[in-house]
């Protein structure tokens, strides 16, 4: 034996004496993951499943209850050598086996035995309920009759060819909807629209009916039952759910992860039906019917179900794909098994694997996963706070107890009371409370650099908009975005020829009534009067017209570089007056425009300038720094965008609003407008930035060092203040 695997145990005397046996109702079946031969025992009966090696089945097989247990043993020790197991792991294997309910001890009776370890499973059960309360499980029937009654009507699908034609018909359903792709992207506003979340949630419910049918449907192709019917509350909204496990026990796992992929694949094949219905129909309650069932199909399936972070489909395909089953568990005894060796620099330990690639992989996948289920507890706490406060409080402190302090308690108890630290606990509460000194003087005492991000655009405090005088088609375009003009230079020429013709027409009354002047002035003072008042009269319209006229040519209102949209994209379109044509900015007077939203900006407000610095890159030219001066809140929030390229559409990080007339753009939520002026490089310094204005610049705010601790409640503060509505 190894010197890291002790071949006895003291509590051997408790078992080698017992005479356990296999139950008769337990199945077998013969696997391959990683080309090595693993052994899953099953018990129908509670739907329990239980992996084994070669060696342990073999050892396992041997206890037909005439052997003892050291008997058994014995021979495994002797067949295998370093490869049987060691005396703990063998009592470990008994009592796992004998908890699932696949072992039957005579020591007691064997009701008694079922009904304890009946009773244990569902207080396990039911305390795994009570932690996982955001994912709580209601069984509520056997839908094996119904799925076969379904599955044979299916079966002429359920093969190569359904795969072809499923991948045929998403692939039609794509290209459908690529010409109504605006279209499409515009409608989520209208199906997370409150007035929308009654008919969302029937289409939900379902869609989902739908997913779990492809689950069980798959499952009873390949000759597995499905016993249990129920529904899952995910963060308090039902979900249904079937259970499918029994595809664990399949040799195959290209079957396994067919099964897994079932509600997927089933689910997107509606997706593609609803998004024809949705481009067939007008408008009205079925298309957003369809609209919502293409959205909850295709958005939350490849969001959640998909993801293999959380122990959803996703999660049991990956773990078939790389043949290594219990991959959450085995990855969090990963995590477990480094801390114990390079932590407490225990000796008898063994990880949960042995192959390199393995161990690598399940490292990195409890590491990924510890931190998504974190990330997921406070998402979904902060968006249940915003939505019901009291409720979202109530899961808040409930998910942190069952998710952190219950661990610790675990901790605490593992440190106490731990065979593998008999001979050091000490040493092994010394590292635990010098560990836990360590992080309070690291997050809670020794002060960290604070900064906080933003994101803005080069503007100018002198700003104009050019727009167009008279009604007029452009004919000439002088200059195009990011060009300098003079004060009077022209930047386009219009033309108007329904203005000429005026111009011509007076021209023509104005002749006419000079000459009736001249010939009343001899002989009529009367008429001569009022013929000079037409005149007059005229001659101040040619005037108006003549300045109309001039007009045509569109000139700077003062110099600066052309911003905002291109004049050259109006050449020969007609303009209304008042039509804008282009922005108009002084480059002596560039600052940096930035919105921040009522979490971000929060701390504007709390500290003085001095007491911060400012550090602005350009996007397109991130090595270059240039620090911020003076600083300027408007304290009034806007949903008015200073500069599209702060949106999602031109790769900023405002949400727009999609508007039904055309008003600006708009941002959904009110943002604080924050001015920077640029420190001048030199006196005489007329320009710092090497970009144009209308560039977006990222900001970054150093504030005074404090413990992160400090940071995060106050990040956090600050956040649930911008959620919670009280």
């Amino acid at each position: 034996m190894s010197a890291e695997r002790p071949t006895f145990s003291p509590f051997w005397h408790r078992v080698r004496a017992m005479k356990p046996r296999l139950r008769p109702h337990v199945q077998s079946t013969r696997q391959f993951y990683r080309g090595q031969r693993w052994h899953v025992v099953h018990d129908p009966s509670s739907n329990q499943y239980y992996r084994l090696n070669p060696v342990a089945y073999e050892f396992v097989a041997l206890l037909d209850g005439k052997r003892t247990v050291e008997e058994c043993w014995t021979l495994v020790l002797q067949n295998h050598g370093d490869s049987a197991p060691t005396q703990h792991e063998a009592i470990t294997l008994i009592s796992q086996m004998y908890s699932s309910n696949l072992l039957a001890v005579d020591d007691s009776p064997e009701v008694d035995q079922l009904l304890r370890r009946g009773t244990e499973r569902r207080s396990k059960m039911i305390k795994q309920q009570a932690i996982g309360l955001m994912y709580f499980k209601l069984r509520l029937f056997n839908p094996n009759h119904i799925l076969e009654w379904i599955e044979p009507i299916m079966r002429p699908v359920l093969n190569r060819w359904g795969l072809i034609a499923w991948i045929g018909l998403i692939v039609a359903a794509l290209i459908a909807l690529i010409p109504h792709w605006s279209e499409l992207k515009n409608g989520v506003d209208d199906t997370i629209a409150s007035a929308n979340w009654g008919w969302l949630a029937v289409v939900f419910v379902v869609t989902k009916l739908w997913h779990e049918t492809g689950h069980g449907v798959l499952c009873k192709r390949f000759g597995g039952n499905v016993p249990e019917f129920g529904v899952m509350m995910l963060v308090l909204f039902p979900s249904p759910f079937v259970d499918a496990s029994a595809c664990w026990a399949f040799q195959s796992k290209w079957q396994r992860m067919a099964v897994g992929a079932g509600g997927m694949l089933f689910e997107l094949a509606l997706a593609a039906v609803a998004a024809f219905v949705w481009l067939s129909v007008p408008d009205g309650l079925l298309k957003q019917i369809a609209y919502n069932a293409m959205f909850t199909c295709s958005v939350s399936t490849i969001l959640f179900n998909a993801n293999p972070l959380m122990r959803f489909d996703g999660y049991y395909i990956l773990s078939d794909l790389l043949e290594m089953p219990n991959l959450m568990q085995r990855s969090t005894q990963m995590l477990k098994y480094w801390a114990h060796k390079f932590i407490y620099r225990l000796k008898d330990i063994n990880p949960p694997a042995t192959d390199r690639d393995e161990l690598a992989i399940l490292t990195v996948f409890g590491i990924a996963s510890t931190a998504y289920r974190v990330f997921l507890f406070f998402s979904i706490t902060l968006y249940v706070l915003g939505k019901m406060f009291a409720i979202g409080l109530f899961l808040a402190v409930w998910s942190a107890a069952a998710w952190f302090i219950l661990p610790t308690g675990t901790f605490i108890h593992w440190l106490a009371t731990s065979p593998k630290l008999a001979d050091h606990r000490w040493r092994a509460v010394g590292v635990s409370m010098a560990l836990i000194v360590a992080a309070v003087l690291l997050i809670g005492v020794i002060p960290m650099p604070d900064r906080r991000r933003g994101e803005g655009v080069i503007d100018s405090s002198t700003k104009s908009g050019v727009f167009s005088s008279v009604d007029a088609f452009v004919k000439e375009v002088h200059k195009r975005p990011g060009e300098f003009v003079a004060k009077g230079e022209p930047i386009v020429t219009m033309e108007s020829s329904q203005l000429e013709a005026q111009i011509r027409l007076i021209d023509g009354y104005l002749a006419e009534a000079t000459a009736v002047e001249r010939e009343a002035t001899a002989g009529n003072p009367a008429a001569a009067q009022v013929a000079r008042q037409r005149v007059a009269t005229l001659q101040e319209q040619k005037r108006f017209f003549l300045e109309k006229q001039d007009k045509l040519v569109v000139r700077a209102p003062h110099s600066g570089v052309i911003t905002g949209a291109d004049p050259q994209s109006q050449l020969g379109a007609f303009l209304k007056e008042g039509k804008p044509i282009c922005d108009l900015i002084d480059v002596s007077k560039l600052r940096v425009t930035a919105l921040m939203d009522q979490t971000e900006a929060l701390w504007l407000y709390e500290q003085p300038r001095e007491a911060y610095d400012v550090e602005m890159r350009l996007v397109s030219n991130v090595g270059e720094v240039v620090e911020g001066g003076a600083v300027r809140v408007i304290e009034a929030g806007t949903r008015r965008l200073a500069h599209n390229s702060l949106t999602f559409a031109g790769g900023g990080s405002i949400e727009v609003e999609r508007l039904e007339q055309q008003s600006g753009v708009m941002a959904k939520r009110p943002q604080f407008q924050v001015e920077i002026d640029p420190k001048r490089i030199a006196e005489n310094a007329q320009e710092v930035w090497a970009g144009l204005p209308g560039e977006r610049v990222r900001l970054r705010f150093a504030l005074p060092p404090r413990p992160l601790l400090a940071q995060w409640v106050d990040r956090l503060q600050k956040l649930v203040q911008g959620r919670v509505n009280l």
